[in-house]
């Protein structure tokens, strides 16, 4: 099954937030993420937007252009849970919903994990630098360790499409 998550919520590494070490996480941990990010390398329109967090969630979508035309899209959402702990939810066009459960939360990344998912099994996102996000997702496919990479530069949310 293809995963078209752009970072892909995939594994975040983000400078003050919590360690193994310090309270568990919450929603508003992932405020770094809240705005809007424009692929690399990839046509105009392509990227993610997130939600400041409210409510114990951060709401966002993600779109894939190709050849002038939206060839995917996901709806995303991290959610405080009722035990505390923190879910990766992603909805992609043509797929099932899957949750992945927060595993590890450091100062340069963090991890989703879902061992049961047929593919990816781990999203991450990484934050090298305030205006670049990597997202990265990993797992197994037939056997075999697969992972992708997705790097996304902070823009503005009004700003016209970058060319």
């Amino acid at each position: 099954m293809r995963f078209v998550a752009m970072v892909g919520l995939s594994c975040l590494a983000v400078a003050g937030l919590a360690t193994a070490a310090e309270p568990p996480a919450t929603a508003e941990d992932f405020a770094f993420l809240a705005g809007c990010w424009a692929s690399e390398g990839r046509e105009p329109g392509s990227g993610e937007q997130w939600t400041q967090p409210a409510g114990g969630t951060l709401l966002g979508t993600a779109r894939t252009v190709e050849n002038g035309r939206t060839v995917a899209t996901e709806f995303l959402q991290i959610r405080q849970n009722d035990d505390g702990s923190i879910d990766f939810v992603a909805l992609p066009s043509g797929q099932e919903m899957a949750a992945f459960r927060l595993i590890s939360m450091t100062d340069a990344q963090v991890t989703f994990e879902n061992p049961e998912h047929d593919f990816p099994q781990r999203i991450m996102y990484r934050l090298p630098k305030d205006d670049l996000l990597v997202g990265r997702i990993e797992g197994t496919i037939d056997g075999r360790e697969r992972s992708a990479e997705f790097p996304m530069r902070r823009v503005e949310c009004e700003a016209p499409l970058p060319e």
